[in-house]
């Protein structure tokens, strides 16, 4: 990691999770990790030398599995809780081919399964998240600019 980062401790955590979801299956294509990289890596820059410094960053972690009982006791703020089932439900949601298909990747759908254990949020509270995000992702077709999209008004940026 360079001392510079622009990705601060908790928006690292939070892509982890994606990707421990993500890699739930053992699978991430390397065009689905190459989108993954891209967006994020623009998000997180202001021009193009820091963002191929935060595609690397990125890069390097992406490939390091981390369990989810390592990640999500350093999410502190409710928020950022919030946020990573958000992204879990998106990620297990993106293993559908189309709208349609009611099946999800097993192995990705344990893993999301595991992290609402984790997150131990009111049951409320994932039927509300879950729903959202099922509206958002019904006008979205790609899934890594939907989560890009919602970590960016998230934070601000």
């Amino acid at each position: 990691m360079t001392s510079s980062s622009s990705i601060s401790p908790s928006e690292k955590t939070l892509l982890r999770v994606v990707y421990a979801i993500a890699l739930a299956d053992g699978q991430l294509s390397p065009e689905e990790l190459d989108r993954i990289l891209s967006e994020f890596s623009k998000f997180f820059a202001d021009n193009e030398v820091r963002e191929q410094q935060i595609r690397q960053e990125l890069q390097q972690f992406a490939t390091e599995k981390v369990a989810l009982e390592e990640l999500v006791p350093q999410l502190k703020l409710e928020e950022d809780r919030e946020l990573a089932l958000k992204l879990g439900y998106m990620v297990i949601r993106s293993s559908r081919r189309n709208p349609e298909e009611a099946w999800i990747n097993p192995a990705e759908k344990a893993a999301y399964r595991r992290l609402i254990e984790l997150l131990n949020l009111p049951d409320e509270t994932v039927a509300k998240i879950e729903a959202v995000t099922d509206a958002e992702l019904n006008q979205q077709d790609d899934f890594v600019h939907a989560i890009a999209h919602r970590v960016r008004r998230f934070l601000g940026r």
